[in-house]
């Protein structure tokens, strides 16, 4: 699922989340057959799943008054940059759509700006809406899923999501990450709280970590935590900075890494979900690594 509208989320030059992103997974995936899903624009209604009005309206009035950056955080921002974030919603509302009424299997959303450090009431980290924990939040509302997983391989921890359900216990949330890194979040004694209590769990490894601790924390972590949670839906928040290169990371994956991750969470999507997976594009800086690791995700999401 991609959008052209990826495009008109303007950052000015330089940026690392630049519009070259977009283009650079698109065209990763150009000579492969896939059913192409259309992607629609998220409502207010369905954004207030995760979001306050408060957090909502104060964006939409300032993208709106031609902000250049969001108040509450590091989030460059355009004209344009409010529709293209309630399309990068609705991407993972389209796609949940999709695999429950098995018009697909799974679904990759090719999305910008990401959303995973974006919370109830904050946007940062080049967030604007949390687009993985908005989807959630409507499977459950939409689908009667009483229970989402949603495993982050980002580099940076998804804090936003963590916040979001942290307290809640029908969402698992399972992140690897580089610690100590941006946003300073993600210690292994973050696992949740009150109904939530257990049901975060963070995997935090220093600069240099590789296939050995993040495949491994898969394996090892995730698949008996799953195995005990027992989802009706795996949404992945795919950060692809975690790859040897990125210039916001310092992690080891390759490519034959994320295909190994992405069958992980098939496997564990197979086991409990009926096959219901949905992907959503969070980091991944280098355009040729993030064309490379998006490849071998889909190409494995495809199998």
């Amino acid at each position: 699922m991609a959008d052209p509208i990826s495009r008109e989320h303007l950052t000015g030059p330089g940026h690392p989340e630049s519009p070259e992103r977009f283009d650079a997974a698109l065209t990763a995936l150009k000579r492969m057959d896939l059913l192409r899903l259309d992607a629609r624009k998220a409502w207010e209604q369905d954004v207030f799943l995760c979001h306050s009005p408060n957090y909502f309206h104060t964006a939409k009035r300032e993208i709106l008054s031609g902000f250049g950056d969001l108040s509450t955080g590091d989030t460059s921002v355009c004209a344009a940059s409010l529709d293209v974030a309630l399309f990068a919603a609705g991407a993972g509302l389209a796609a949940v759509d999709a695999v429950f009424t098995r018009s697909a299997n799974n679904a990759f959303c090719i999305v910008r700006p990401p959303g995973h450090h974006a919370t109830q009431d904050r946007g940062m980290g080049f967030c604007i809406f949390n687009n993985i924990a908005i989807a959630a939040r409507y499977a459950q509302r939409k689908w009667g899923a009483e229970r989402v997983l949603i495993a982050d391989w980002d580099v940076h921890h998804g804090n936003g999501t963590q916040d979001i359900f942290y307290e809640d216990g029908s969402v698992f949330f399972f992140s690897t990450h580089q610690y100590p890194w941006y946003p300073g979040t993600g210690s292994a004694d973050e696992t949740g709280s009150g109904k939530g209590a257990g049901k975060t769990l963070n995997c935090p490894f220093p600069a240099g970590a590789g296939r050995k601790q993040i495949v491994g924390a898969f394996r090892d972590s995730l698949v008996p935590a799953a195995e005990r949670f027992k989802p009706d839906l795996v949404l992945i928040s795919a950060g692809f900075d975690s790859r040897v290169g990125d210039p916001l990371g310092h992690f080891f994956l390759d490519d034959p890494d994320f295909a190994d991750l992405t069958r992980i969470a098939m496997e564990i999507a197979d086991r409990h979900a009926g096959g219901r997976l949905v992907s959503m594009l969070e980091g991944g800086y280098d355009l040729e690594g993030l064309g490379c690791g998006v490849q071998s995700h889909v190409q494995a999401l495809a199998e």
